[in-house]
């Protein structure tokens, strides 16, 4: 396990970067406290602002691809060491993400605006969902996501893991926890503006090509246990009263979970080979 010192410092800035800007685009998504929100008063002609926040989420959504695909990997793999290469991942999604939020241009009319009892329910919602998605990323192993694991913080993952499918906790619920978490926070608003609708959509639109391309990675990995799994237990919206039942001795443990985790990390570079 690395515990170089500059390993050790790049991946807390990485992950200082990560607590930065998930709390920036909350404020971003709510329209509160920082300068610049996704709805707003127009800075320019609404056709130069819906072609720049198109290149800004088209910029994001292929650094979150192209990053992820092996020739992109091996090649970096010669400049960075093994350890930081999770940091430099989502050291560049903090700059994709900065840009996105320093540059974006609000524009377009209102689409809806909610009063009374109907605005706390949204801002309940919008809260929920944010508590989720950081919430299950504790659930799969937030520190190996933001890569403090494998810059030495913290005891790397065993390689001996089980070939369990865990499905406990938030899994137990939904398949994707994380991703319900996002859909809810960009779509829960009482003011819904025209940028703020491109914005729900494209984001919502990458995470159902996420999803497609992790749940063909997971069958493949754990095959018949997650046909069954993804049977009774729905992708993102939860069913009640949650079914009850086996899958094929499942493992809710800690390390069932991070073996999950592993199944799920070759995502990207799915999505990224299969766009090139």
């Amino acid at each position: 396990m690395s515990r170089r010192p500059a390993h050790l410092l790049l991946s807390a800035a990485a992950w200082l970067g990560f607590v930065v800007v998930t709390v920036w685009t909350m404020a971003f998504l709510a329209g509160v406290v920082v300068p610049r929100t996704v709805d707003g008063p127009d800075r320019t002609t609404t056709a130069r602002a819906v072609a720049i926040d198109l290149a800004l989420l088209l910029f994001f959504a292929v650094q979150h691809s192209v990053m992820a695909r092996r020739q992109v990997k091996s090649w970096l793999s010669r400049l960075i060491p093994t350890a930081l290469e999770r940091t430099s991942y989502v050291l560049a999604t903090d700059i994709c993400l900065v840009l996105l939020l320093v540059l974006w241009q609000p524009w377009g009319e209102q689409i809806w605006h909610a009063e009374g009892a109907v605005t706390v329910i949204a801002w309940s919602l919008f809260a929920a969902g944010w508590a989720l998605a950081i919430t299950a990323t504790f659930a799969i192993d937030h520190l190996e996501l933001v890569g403090l694991r494998q810059a030495g913080w913290t005891a790397a993952r065993d390689p001996g893991l089980p070939s369990d499918l865990y499905v406990g906790g938030l899994f137990a619920v939904v398949r994707h926890p994380l991703m319900t978490g996002l859909v809810l926070a960009f779509w829960a608003t009482p003011r819904m503006g025209a940028s703020h609708l491109l914005f729900a959509l494209a984001a919502t639109g990458y995470i159902a090509v996420g999803i497609r391309f992790e749940e063909r990675d997971l069958r493949n990995t754990f095959g018949a246990s997650y046909d069954d799994y993804a049977a009774r237990v729905p992708a993102l919206l939860p069913r009640l009263p949650i079914r009850r039942g086996s899958v094929h001795s499942p493992d809710t443990s800690r390390r069932a979970m991070r073996r999950r985790t592993a199944a799920a990390d070759d995502v990207r570079t799915e999505i990224g080979e299969d766009m090139g």
